[in-house]
């Protein structure tokens, strides 16, 4: 072999090596970049999950999205898109800094998201998005929802628990007498707050249940359906919560009716309640392995 030629072999393979540097050199300056422009939109999520009630299914949430992502990996067929991401990109800046201007913090965190499918797109492409489709829907759920959104979900729910916590009281012969969120008992008066509205486990359980439906069914309409049982069982199971406050101030003592009683009860019933999800997560697991070899085979 000739000095020409093995001078042209050697310069061939570095050129792979350089191409698949300067990628990864790509990657890394834009890592930092986003570390740096949504650094405080990162810090006040991750206070937020840690330090607000009806935020904190975003310490699971969070983190099983990333797992998620790592554990899906990146498909080999993925092509860049840089416009689309770079478009995507200025989008999660404008909302940062609108966003941080307005003091509206809702806008300010989901251009977290925003900018990672930004990423996502400018150096893997559209296939990739599609593949992580749970890990970014979860991270979107992660997000606490604005203030106004919660404002006027929450009272509906005050509402709908003290009317079913009255009737169950009822039904077990308590005197009660229902005045909106307020349910009076002989010489007791029990107010359903907003944190009792059940606004709190219902987006949490609805969380789970996009987890859930993910990770164990294959179906659309057994995910679906599954999701959508999240919504009545996390009602139905507040409505509970709140009779059995009741039965327990009236009968016992009235210290169920506040403190470390009061929250055990809570804690308790969403344990009821993800049981019960998960229940029917399995069931729908069960009679997807009966029906789909059926249909396959016909």
């Amino acid at each position: 072999m000739t000095e020409a030629a093995v001078s042209t072999s050697a310069d061939a393979t570095p050129s792979y090596r350089v191409g698949a540097l300067r990628a990864n050199y790509a990657r890394e300056l834009t890592a930092i970049a986003f570390l740096v422009l949504f650094a405080t939109p990162l810090r006040l999520l991750v206070r937020d999950w840690w330090m607000l009630p009806e935020a904190g299914h975003g310490l699971l949430l969070g983190p099983a999205a990333l797992w998620l992502a790592w554990r899906s990996g990146i498909d080999g067929l993925a092509t860049p898109a840089p416009r689309a991401g770079l478009g995507v990109l200025a989008v999660a800046i404008m909302m940062r800094y609108v966003g941080g201007a307005a003091a509206e913090l809702f806008t300010m965190r989901l251009s977290i998201v925003v900018a990672l499918a930004g990423l996502t797109l400018y150096h893997f492409g559209f296939r990739q998005i599609v593949r992580w489709w749970l890990p970014f829907l979860l991270g979107f759920l992660a997000v606490p929802l604005p203030e106004l959104i919660t404002q006027s979900l929450a009272l509906p729910l005050q509402f709908k628990a003290s009317q079913m916590g009255a009737a169950l009281l009822e039904m077990r012969h308590v005197p009660v007498m229902l005045t909106g969120n307020v349910i009076r008992l002989p010489g007791q008066e029990l107010f359903v707050t907003e944190a009792c509205s059940g606004l709190r486990s219902l987006t949490a359980l609805l969380s789970l249940g996009v987890l859930m439906s993910a990770l164990v069914l294959r179906s659309v309409p057994a995910r679906v359906l599954l999701i959508a049982t999240a919504i009545p069982v996390a009602i139905a199971v507040n409505g509970f919560r709140v009779f059995l406050t009741g039965f327990l101030v009236f009968f016992v003592s009235p210290r169920f009716g506040t403190g470390f009683m009061h929250l055990t009860e809570g804690w308790l019933l969403f344990i009821v309640s993800f049981a019960g999800l998960a229940a029917v997560a399995w069931i729908g697991a069960l009679l997807e392995r009966m029906v789909m070899p059926a249909v396959q085979h016909a």
